[in-house]
């Protein structure tokens, strides 16, 4: 009672009914799904075109930048640091993305976890433009299938030269991982 007489009847009832809410409160949160209580990326796809337009990513998870990656040798037997010995654009992005995939393996991760991607290319000396086509063709066998449905952000250049002069394409990402 002397509760009841320092703060009176009224705010005794405001207080127990707060009280009440809290616990309610508290126990749908205890009791939802286990998913409900994680903070996932959301992912917002681009229409008709397998890139996500943009990516969020909420507190707690660790970001893995990945250095740019080329193409490992195709033909051993090729002139090295020459296109014969790297292959065309297709040929380089599925190998680029190999490796890329082996990396974020050694982190932990897969390429699921990519949230952001950049593509270097140069001109193919063949066509004197960039293969667009031969990206896309590599890049789809890893992103956006049903067994591997996350998209990152994405960003194609084309530019001068790469560090390697055998190369057409060099690939960077951004990964998270929980």
């Amino acid at each position: 009672m002397a509760f009841l007489d320092t703060i009176g009847h009224d705010r005794a009832r405001r207080f127990t009914a707060l009280v009440g809410l809290g616990l309610i409160a508290a126990a749908a949160f205890l009791t939802a799904p286990a998913g409900a209580q994680e903070n996932a990326v959301v992912r917002h796809p681009a229409e008709k075109f397998p890139i996500a337009t943009a990516v969020e990513v909420p507190p707690g998870y660790t970001t893995l930048y990945l250095s740019g990656m080329g193409a490992d040798v195709a033909d051993k037997n090729a002139k090295p640091m020459t296109l014969a010995a790297y292959g065309d654009t297709e040929t380089q992005v599925r190998s680029a993305l190999g490796k890329i995939k082996a990396q974020l393996a050694a982190l932990h991760a897969t390429p699921g976890d990519i949230v952001n991607m950049h593509v270097f290319m140069v001109a193919d000396p063949k066509t004197g433009k960039m293969d667009f086509p031969g990206l896309m063709k590599a890049y789809k066998e890893m992103f956006g299938t049903t067994a591997q449905p996350d998209l990152p952000t994405r960003s194609a250049f084309q530019v001068a030269a790469l560090a390697n002069p055998g190369w057409l394409v060099e690939i960077e990402v951004i990964a998270v991982r929980k």
